[in-house]
């Protein structure tokens, strides 16, 4: 592959011929792509596609796989500043952690913030990335600008809280609802930007509300992206406020529908998974963040047979597609696997679905991305599969869930368009966009008043360290010391 040059991938009109095509139907190793005006505008056999685009060269990319791009159908992309802030801390930061950070941002690094981890996921082969909603106190299109500029297609979260969830105050519902009107009309016809409503939690809407943002969102054909059943507290305190658990809540005022996309969806009940399956209404199951600060995992084994609609999301935690598939089918087969016997666990294939056509459906966007198909968004990555992880290949979606690494893309497209080579972008300056964010924060951390309930790994250690008294040498330290070393016999 040394012939290949980002140049070459840079033409208004693309013909590809890799040495293998992820398809709806399967990897192929006789497949071409022809990609113009950002859509695949023809997908098939090689010959055929050769033959019937004669104005076109072809591009062969031996060693490569070209596979749709991924989808993080849950993430906070203004919460980047704050990384390692999160890291070994208790249920529900967002009250001691996101909040006061993201409201500490003005709009200079709240566009930082969103194009940092906008960057972060395209380096990790998302080619899309739904945004639950910002509490940062700017235009939410700031948000937006910084996921265009970055080159990344983005599922645009508009908060509509209007009863206080414990981090703010009472809203006015009209207001709340009139925002949300304009939103989703404000990016109707972008071609990266796309509309959606959020609440935070349940708790956090009025019953009115929660009903009105649902039939908004569908009437719009975009979801409501809210948290659902993440931590035990939250159940708890919808038990107590309302003698129902969130899910039940949601279903009881009439948001419980298609247009939900229920942000983890890890506490439920088998009456609960019912209800999902019976209403339509979609998961963003987000494996990291149950390892990193959650309560459960999701069953999302239970979702895939039950024909539950769910992708695979982030919640911010690190920006790699091919850890968090991988990651997805860790947490079931330890979660529930090993108790049941099932050595599968989804057999590879069904979280790399999830990973990129799933969760294209799941944050409403089904039919224009998530599949090499005719017609279909040209939101693709190349992996070079020449290196010793992938090498001999047997099974390549058990390969690509295993063993794939960001390492191995070559350059990430969105819309048609190159937006990434060898991990950078070749159009604009990453390097300083991430020397930029690391100013910013220090500032923006500052101010922010978080609270944490645990040191950090260095200050834990030095506490431990101290803690543990010294211990005295061994009654046989010096004798053996003082041993011979030879092998001789005694």
């Amino acid at each position: 592959m040394t012939d290949l040059t980002p140049d070459r991938l840079r033409h208004d009109a693309l013909l590809l011929v890799p040495g293998v095509t992820l398809t709806p139907d399967g990897p192929s190793d006789l497949h071409a792509v022809v990609v113009r005006d950002g859509v695949f505008h023809d997908v098939g056999p090689v010959e055929r596609i050769v033959r019937d685009h004669p104005a076109l060269t072809p591009l062969r990319l031996p060693g490569h796989a070209l596979m749709p791009g991924f989808v993080d159908s849950h993430h906070h992309l203004t919460q980047s500043f704050g990384g390692a802030l999160a890291f070994g801390e208790p249920s529900e930061i967002f009250r001691r952690v996101w909040v006061p950070l993201e409201r500490a941002l003005d709009e200079e690094s709240a566009y930082v913030a969103a194009k940092l981890a906008a960057l972060e996921s395209l380096r990790g082969g998302f080619t899309t990335v739904a945004e639950a909603g910002t509490r940062a106190a700017v235009d939410v299109d700031v948000v937006a600008s910084a996921t265009r500029d970055a080159g990344i297609r983005c599922v645009l979260g508009l908060v509509c809280n209007d009863a206080s969830d414990g981090t703010g105050e009472d809203a006015d519902p009209h207001t709340v609802l009139t925002a949300a009107e304009k939103h989703l009309a404000r990016y109707s016809g972008d071609d990266l930007v796309h509309p959606s409503l959020a609440v935070s939690v349940p708790e956090a809407a009025t019953a009115a509300t929660l009903a009105a943002t649902a039939r908004l969102a569908a009437d719009a054909g975009s979801v409501v992206q809210i948290h659902v059943n993440e931590h035990l507290v939250a159940v708890e305190r919808s038990l107590v406020r309302h003698g129902l658990r969130p899910l039940e809540q949601l279903r009881q005022v009439g948001a419980l529908g298609p247009q939900l996309l229920a942000a983890h969806a890890t506490l439920l009940t088998p009456a609960e998974v019912t209800l999902l399956a019976d209403s339509g209404a979609a998961v963003s199951y987000n494996p990291v963040a149950s390892a990193w600060k959650g309560n459960a995992v999701a069953p999302a084994t239970a979702f895939a047979e039950r024909g539950i609609r769910f992708g695979l999301g982030t919640d911010g935690t690190r920006g790699d597609g091919f850890r968090l598939a991988d990651a997805a089918e860790f947490a079931q087969r330890l979660g529930y696997g090993l108790a049941s016997g099932d050595s599968s666990c989804g057999a590879g294939w069904t979280w790399l679905e999830r990973a990129t056509s799933g969760g294209a459906d799941a944050v409403g966007l089904g039919r224009r991305t998530g599949r090499v198909a005719v017609g279909a968004a040209a939101d693709f990555l190349l992996v070079d599969l020449t290196g010793p992880e992938m090498q001999p290949s047997w099974d390549l979606p058990w390969e690509l869930v295993r063993r794939g690494n960001r390492d191995q893309l070559t350059a990430v497209f969105v819309a048609g368009r190159m937006r990434l080579w060898r991990g950078w972008p070749p159009d604009w300056d990453g390097p300083a966009l991430v020397r930029r964010a690391a100013e910013l924060s220090r500032s923006v951390v500052g101010r922010a008043r978080v609270t944490r309930t645990h040191p950090t790994s260095v200050t834990a250690r030095a506490r431990a360290t101290a803690a543990v008294p010294a211990r005295p040498p061994a009654p046989y330290a010096d004798a053996a010391a003082a041993a011979p070393t030879g092998g001789g016999r005694r």
